[in-house]
């Protein structure tokens, strides 16, 4: 169980700050980057605006990968959600600006940032599960605790890693090379997840299971709506409260407060 806890715990931490070095970026760079035609006012909306595509995203990745969960086993969807949030991370750390291919670097951005909320809509309910259902009885809420540790580890790891860039680059430096570093540095840390998830076993709830339904989230909403939209809400509230504070005070605190 500790094992398969610290796997869990070290691929949420991964796919979150994927997740967060994203916002981070969008926060301080990618306006003036991507929409540079934009005044910085409206260039950092815009950046915002492409951060939110990828909570438009991480729904339809919880949808996705819960049928797929649900059909083909816990396992393969830790591993492929992982994949695909690391990869699309490296791909923005690759991309090139405005000023090299124009409108196409946006509009790039966009979809990577779509893709990298698709896998990490798949990523946090998959790791929960699937720790919950190897816990013994009486401990399923001690071991399901874990992956949620992972998200707080990729908050930190992501600023740190950008606050060690930014103190010892210049600010021109940073602009045109450095914000890449934490995007190719997530290849690195989805190798590492990659390799820990190899390595686990199948759900035995999941084994056990003869006749699974054939879309399965026609039965969650058929027969459990009410929780589902409670769930939602309660989660919905408070990450709002989270993000905007994140990322938004970031961005007032460099632009407008001097820091």
């Amino acid at each position: 169980m500790l094992r398969l806890a610290a796997a869990s715990l070290i691929g949420s931490a991964i796919e979150f700050y994927d997740f967060f070095v994203y916002g981070t970026a969008a926060a301080l760079v990618l306006g003036p980057l991507f929409f540079p035609t934009f005044s910085p006012l409206a260039g950092t909306l815009a950046a915002f605006a492409t951060f939110a595509v990828g909570f438009v995203a991480r729904p339809l990745g919880s949808v996705l990968f819960g049928h797929m969960g649900d059909r083909r086993g816990r396992r393969p969807v830790l591993i492929i959600s992982l994949l695909l949030t690391g990869v699309s991370t490296v791909a923005v750390g690759c991309l090139p600006t405005y000023s090299t291919i124009g409108v196409a670097a946006p509009v790039l951005l966009l979809v990577l940032r779509f893709l990298q909320g698709l896998g990490l809509g798949g990523e946090w309910g998959g790791a929960v599960l699937l720790t919950a259902e190897h816990a013994p009885p009486g401990r399923r809420a001690l071991w399901s605790s874990f992956p949620q540790v992972g998200p707080s580890l990729g908050f930190a790891l992501a600023n740190a890693v950008l606050l060690a860039l930014s103190a010892s680059l210049s600010d021109a430096q940073f602009a045109q090379w450095g914000w890449r570093v934490p995007f190719w540095a997530a290849g690195a840390l989805a190798l590492a997840g990659l390799w820990l998830r190899s390595s686990l076993t199948e759900s035995p709830r999941f084994l056990a299971i003869e006749d699974h339904a054939r879309v399965p989230l026609v039965d969650v909403v058929r027969h459990h709506w009410r929780l589902v939209l409670l769930t939602a809400g309660a989660l919905a509230v408070g990450y709002a409260v989270f993000y905007a504070v994140t990322t938004w005070s970031l961005a007032y605190g460099t632009e407008r407060l001097g820091v």
